[in-house]
């Protein structure tokens, strides 16, 4: 049977209409109950025990019990007891709605909706609840309502059990069983259970927010939403905690509180089982599984999982960085950035690590720091198999196999795979060196250059070689040298397929093809293919020296020249002849002293041809055909080819003779005329490979006392070579 127009409910038959103030209808019923009484021969059912004064009313009651509806719809086939029920349904098949409102306009298809209508605009509530006072415009909501104090919930679910208070909600309830969602948008399609739902969901088309605050003009879709908002203004909070007293101006913003306490979640992921306090909590989740991100930025077109991650990167664009510190007026996009870069100031870590005490500032450096311990690295390349503790690692490593270099550098157009790498780039067109050593001043442009840099004060050499046992200050060098005891050498040259143990040496040699000597000394123009010969090269310009001997006071341009010094000292000799017993400071005195074994004379002069074992020796050779004397004697004026001939000569005005004769008195100026008079006393003849010389052999005639021809025999040119050979 359909419900009554006015809302009323239906009473049982042993309970009399309620009344809250008399109204039209009220007034009608109370004249005809007058008329029941006064009427002897009145009609009574006997189901319900109503009272009728005529048959014709008594019959049209009879059709409640007896289900008989006997007015159709001819349009679309439904029923009614009574003829005034199908004349107002009819209205709904022609529009027809003859009631209008004088207020607003809304128009009516019967008077007694628009008195009830009329009632919000006159604010006219005449039904007023006898236990709280809360009051209504309809007889029907009041009924409603009345529930609440009795507790009355007559209309059960037969599926669940669950009970409500009026056949509405049961209704509505009963679409979650069947799935039924009949409200449909016509723009999204997206269906609803309730009327009120879909109403408020059009509101997202059409952009309208009938509910405005009268403080803020703020707006809202919905009403209780609007409600919800005052309370910021007046500070409301009603719903408090049972437990921790604390407050709250919304109900669910408690009911989700509440569950903290309790530890529920039940709201569970059916992919990874994780469960969350809050539907809404669920639902972003998800998007982690599926992928979606809804939230796009308008301009450079990235998305996002979160609406507050989209709202974050705006500020990227805008610039705007609304959260500053107090103590350096740093700005930074996000609250909790801040909250971290103020642990700087005040040097707190609350993030210690369990196992070796070591504190952290963030939770994620604590993390990453913990799978140090674990040995974890739960990121992995599905390339390479190469794995990285840090999620952020493995994607800038992803881009060695994509290639993708997304960061350009604005001067130079160069491109990188790092944002990291791109700052540090730039400093080269800014000249910044922001890292400096408080021992000595330097300046570095990264801060791991000057980490590197300290060791060197301090003499730390952290990366220790397993296998030779050899220690180095940087990592890379470690690994650089592990490739001696490997053999490996991962870098080819494309040219000529040579192989290299750097990268750096790779790219030294592909100069020899190009022919590229990038290197230019600013002195002399001179160019070169490596930077520390430039910087060797340089120091003969400048005189410096900065590698001194910590025996004697000699300093050195190079390291490696020292290093070589240092075996004078030590006596070290590592570089030995396979031919004979002797043995040498440097690599290349044994390779040319092994000339003498081999008879090469790679040097040869392009007047005579004549040949010789040393470049110097050909050089000095060349002077005799040009007649060229650089080095002047200041004592006498004499002129010899070579310097170290001149300083022989000068021991003659000197007098000094440093080489003594271990047998007899005699001494010498040079050492090797001190060798070739020891061959008197021990009967060795070194000269028998030069028979060909046209001078005798002078060592055998010349009297031991007389020094000065020993002397001039010396510097006879024939023996230039040979003094050369053995001062090797």
């Amino acid at each position: 049977m359909e419900q009554p127009e006015n809302n009323q409910t239906t009473m049982g038959p042993d309970v009399k209409p309620k009344t809250c103030q008399t109204t039209p209808m009220q007034e009608w019923k109370n004249e005809r109950q007058n008329l029941k009484e006064l009427k002897e021969d009145s009609v009574i059912c006997h189901q319900c025990g109503m009272c009728f004064i005529d048959q014709t009313s008594f019959k049209k009651h009879m059709r409640i019990h007896t289900g008989e509806k006997q007015f159709t719809c001819p349009q679309c086939g439904k029923s009614f007891t009574q003829q005034g029920q199908l004349t107002r349904h009819m209205k709904i098949h022609t529009g027809e709605k003859p009631f209008s409102c004088s207020e607003c306009g809304m128009n009516f298809i019967e008077k007694h909706k628009l008195n009830i209508h009329m009632r919000i605009h006159t604010g006219e509530k005449p039904c007023t609840c006898p236990q709280c006072g809360k009051s209504f415009t309809q007889q029907g909501q009041l009924t409603r309502h009345m529930k609440i104090h009795t507790g009355e919930k007559p209309f059960s679910c037969s599926q669940c059990g669950k009970s409500f208070i009026d056949q509405r909600q049961l209704t509505v309830h009963i679409r979650i069983h069947t799935g039924e969602k009949p409200f449909t948008c016509p723009q999204c399609e997206k269906s609803f259970t309730q009327h009120g739902q879909w109403k408020r969901h059009m509101r997202v088309h059409t952009g309208e927010k009938p509910f405005s605050c009268s403080q803020c003009e703020k707006s809202f879709t919905v009403k209780q939403s609007l409600e919800s908002h005052m309370r910021i203004h007046t500070g409301e909070k009603p719903f408090s905690c049972p437990q921790c007293g604390k407050s709250f101006s919304l109900k669910q913003s408690l009911e989700r509180h509440i569950r903290i306490h309790t530890g529920e979640k039940p709201f569970t992921c059916f992919e990874c089982g994780m469960g969350f306090i809050e539907k809404q909590q669920l639902n972003t989740h998800m998007r982690i599984h599926t992928g979606e991100q809804p939230f796009i930025c308008s301009q450079c077109g990235k998305s996002f999982i979160f609406k507050q991650s989209l709202e974050r990167h705006m500020r990227i664009h805008t610039g705007e960085k609304p959260f500053t510190c107090s103590e350096c007026g740093m700005g930074f996009i996000e609250m909790q950035k801040l909250k971290i870069h103020v642990r700087i100031h005040t040097g707190e870590k609350p993030f210690t690590c369990p196992q070796c005490g070591k504190g952290f500032t963030v939770n994620r450096s604590l993390k990453r720091h913990m799978s140090i311990h674990t040995g974890e690295k739960p990121f992995a390349c599905t390339q390479c198999a190469k794995s990285y503790t840090v999620k952020q690692h493995l994607e800038s490593h992803m881009r060695i196999h994509s290639g993708v270099k997304p960061f350009i550098c604005s001067e130079c157009g160069k491109s990188f795979m790092e944002q990291r790498q791109l700052l540090i780039h730039m400093r080269i067109h800014t000249g910044e060196k922001p890292f400096s050593c408080s021992h000595c001043g330097k300046s570095f442009k990264q801060q791991g250059q000057l980490k590197c840099h300290m060791r060197i004060h301090t003499g730390e050499k952290p990366f220790s070689c397993s296998q030779c046992g050899k220690s180095f200050t940087v990592k890379s060098n470690l690994e650089s040298h592990m490739r001696i005891h490997t053999g490996v050498k991962p870098f080819s040259c494309f040219q000529c397929g040579r192989s290299f143990m750097q990268q750096g040496q790779l790219q030294v040699h592909m100069n020899i093809h190009t022919g590229q000597k990038p290197l230019i000394c600013s002195y002399c123009m001179k160019s070169f293919t490596l930077k520390h010969v430039l910087e060797r090269h340089i120091r003969i310009h400048t005189g410096e020296k900065p590698f001194t001997c910590s025996e004697c006071p000699m300093s050195f341009i190079e390291k490696q020249k020292l290093k070589v010094h240092m075996r004078i000292h030590t006596g070290e000799k590592p570089f030995s002849c396979s031919e004979c017993p002797m043995s040498f400071i440097e690599k290349q005195k044994l390779k040319v002293h092994m000339r003498i074994h081999t008879g090469e004379k790679p040097f040869i002069c392009f007047q005579c041809g004549k040949s010789f074992t040393l470049n110097r020796s050909l050089k000095i050779h060349m002077s005799t055909h040009i007649g060229e004397k650089h080095f002047t004697c200041s004592e006498c004026g004499k002129s010899f080819t070579m310097n170290s001939t001149l300083e022989r000569h000068m021991k003659i005005h000197t007098g000094e003779k440093p080489f003594t004769c271990p047998c007899c008195i005699m001494r010498f100026t040079v050492k090797q005329s001190l060798e070739t008079h020891m061959g008197i006393h021990t009967g060795e003849k070194p000269f028998d490979r030069v028979v060909e010389s046209p001078l005798p052999s002078p060592v055998c005639s010349l009297s031991p006392n007389n020094a000065n021809s020993v002397i001039a025999y010396m510097d006879s040119p024939h023996l230039s070579e040979e003094r050369c050979s053995q001062s090797v």
